[in-house]
């Protein structure tokens, strides 16, 4: 089955050191919440947010919001032939069941990714819809198993999405930022076999995904 992992994701609670900062403090009153149990927004938390570790990549859940609903939108998914995982900055993964239906709200996202951090897992009924374990990337690789890696990257070698869609197969992982600016760090690149870029603009990883995914379909359309 193919894999799709949203890797370094901005998607984490806000951090201990920025948590008594007065953005923080004002946004928490706001929602009724401690700050411990908030996500980190940039658009909430800026002030508090300059001048934190790997800035560029943190802070922004609605990115993995929209990459998420279009995975999670395609006939590829409801039929059980995609496995979508999100690997988050803080080292915590996010298993995604079957047939799962997301918020399209954004703050009815944020609200179920809080409360996933706080229970670990979210039911519906006897189905569990999300699971949060604490696992790096790669303990999530070996879970998987898949017999290549594929990290989408302007700094990859060049491609197209048709020509892209060609050379995967159903066991293959394909691995993109879950962040808005800078890259893979190094501990992900050593897990990856073959980095590719299948365009010339740095668009958002929510467009490529899918673009890649709908050319992925056509191929077994036709296969």
């Amino acid at each position: 089955m193919l894999s799709l992992i949203l890797v370094e994701s901005a998607l984490e609670l806000v951090p201990k050191e920025l948590q008594n900062h007065n953005s923080v403090l004002a946004y928490s009153k706001r929602v009724n919440k401690k700050p411990s149990e908030v996500i980190l927004d940039v658009s909430w938390h800026f002030a508090a947010m300059k001048g934190i570790k790997n800035e560029i990549k943190r802070g922004r859940p609605d990115l993995v919001h929209f990459c998420l609903l279009e995975a999670c939108s395609i006939p590829l998914y409801f039929e059980n032939k995609l496995r979508i995982y999100v690997h988050t900055i803080d080292d915590k993964v996010i298993f995604l069941g079957e047939n799962v239906r997301l918020p399209k709200s954004y703050h009815r996202f944020v609200g179920l990714i809080e409360k996933l951090y706080s229970t670990g897992i979210i039911e519906e009924g006897e189905k569990k819809l999300l699971e949060m374990k604490k696992m790096d990337f790669g303990k999530l690789i070996d879970k998987i198993a898949p017999k290549e890696i594929i990290g989408l990257s302007v700094k990859g070698a060049a491609s197209s999405y048709e020509k892209f869609a060609k050379t995967i197969s159903k066991d293959s992982c394909i691995v993109i930022g879950g962040f808005p600016k800078g890259h893979f760090s190094d501990q992900i690149v050593k897990k990856i076999n073959n980095l590719v870029s299948v365009d010339k603009n740095p668009l958002e990883a929510h467009v490529i995904i899918s673009r890649v995914l709908y050319e992925y379909e056509k191929e077994l359309l036709c296969s």
